[in-house]
């Protein structure tokens, strides 16, 4: 597996928003789910239990590959799981 290299913003956003770097660490090295984003990136996507907001939520880690790395550009959770998972809510 390549390496992976955390952005500034990135890094950012897992402390300002919150989010356990475990969890977005989870995601990347066992997805539920990857998807497609804006201009050839790669979304990871993990379900968690949020103590802090005590419901169950999906983190999203949006990664740039190159040939020697995965960049990992931005990270956020949200609680609109069926939404990105193709589930209905449940």
């Amino acid at each position: 597996m390549k390496p992976t290299r955390w952005l500034a913003h990135a890094l950012k956003n897992l402390a300002d928003r919150e989010i356990p770097r475990e969890q977005a660490e989870m995601a990347l090295a066992e997805p539920e789910r990857i998807g497609e984003g804006h201009g050839g990136r790669r979304v990871f996507m993990r379900r968690y239990f949020d103590e802090r907001l005590k419901q169950e939520m999906l983190v999203r880690v949006v990664v740039e590959e190159t040939e020697t790395e995965r960049i990992v550009t931005t990270v956020y959770i949200t609680s609109k799981i069926g939404k990105y998972m193709g589930e209905a809510i449940r």
